[in-house]
């Protein structure tokens, strides 16, 4: 294992560290990707379409039914191997910073304090109009498999109708999560980019972002990428597999 010894090299040298990660790292603990085959009332619809502004102003029961749908899918499933050493990557380094495009939970309840989501949560919604955060939801209840339709519940503040908190198709990234990602980037001396196809910008812009900055790129995924040509170290597998031996490799009493 070459090339993973040299990354833990260069990680175990580096003192700020940016984590990179997208769909593939939660699709290992069994959450569909956003353009996986749909099962029962969601067959009839394209994703993409649900997954607009437009759609929830026209349908707004098919729309955060379909999120509620997401939600309880992602709530039954747990942490893998590979978000549990994402957390302890950020526990060895006093200056790590996790990027994630995913909207689900799984990176805190695997012990990381506090991601920076690029697109949002599916666990923290708001007000469509006023956008007032709404509060953690309530734990899904049983869901039909085949999915419902579901009435969003009403804004405490103005009586709008509460959305998923998630970024959708036309809308711009929120600027905070944008800005906080790309200062850590520019920062880094280690970026490892893991389970992501690197096409999805301006996300896939923040490793090219750390690599014009000169931080080391690493990558983690099964496949080739765009991001092939600017990663110093391509590692070819799942992050379950990979990132707990390059945890310790870096750190053996981990």
């Amino acid at each position: 294992m070459p090339d993973v010894r040299e990354a833990a090299k260069l990680l175990e040298n580096a003192a700020r560290v940016v984590v990179f990660t997208g769909a593939g790292i939660s699709a290992e603990s069994g959450v569909p990707t956003f353009r996986d085959a749909l099962t029962g009332l969601w067959e009839r619809f394209d994703a993409q379409s649900l997954a607009t502004p437009q759609a929830f102003r026209d349908d707004p029961e098919l729309v955060w039914g379909w999120y509620e749908w997401r939600r309880h899918k992602v709530s039954s499933v747990h942490p893998n191997p590979g978000h549990l050493a994402v957390a302890t990557i950020e526990a060895r380094v006093p200056a790590a910073t996790l990027i994630t495009q995913n909207v689900d939970d799984l990176h805190e309840r695997a012990g990381s304090p506090d991601p920076v989501h690029l697109h949002g949560s599916l666990f923290a919604p708001r007000c469509a109009d006023c956008g007032k955060p709404a509060g953690p939801p309530a734990a899904p209840a049983d869901e039909p498999g085949e999915g419902r339709r579901i009435r969003p519940p009403s804004c405490s503040r103005c009586g709008g109708l509460i959305r998923p908190g998630v970024v959708w198709f036309g809308e711009s990234l929120p600027e905070a999560a944008l800005e906080a990602a790309a200062r850590a980037a520019s920062g880094a001396d280690v970026l490892l980019t893991i389970g992501t196809s690197g096409l999805v910008y301006p996300a896939a812009e923040i490793p090219r972002l750390a690599a014009r900055a000169g931080a080391a790129v690493i990558q983690i995924n099964p496949q080739p990428t765009p991001m092939d040509s600017v990663a110093l170290v391509n590692l070819r597998g799942s992050a379950a597999r990979i990132l707990p031996d390059l945890v310790a490799l870096t750190w053996p009493d981990a």
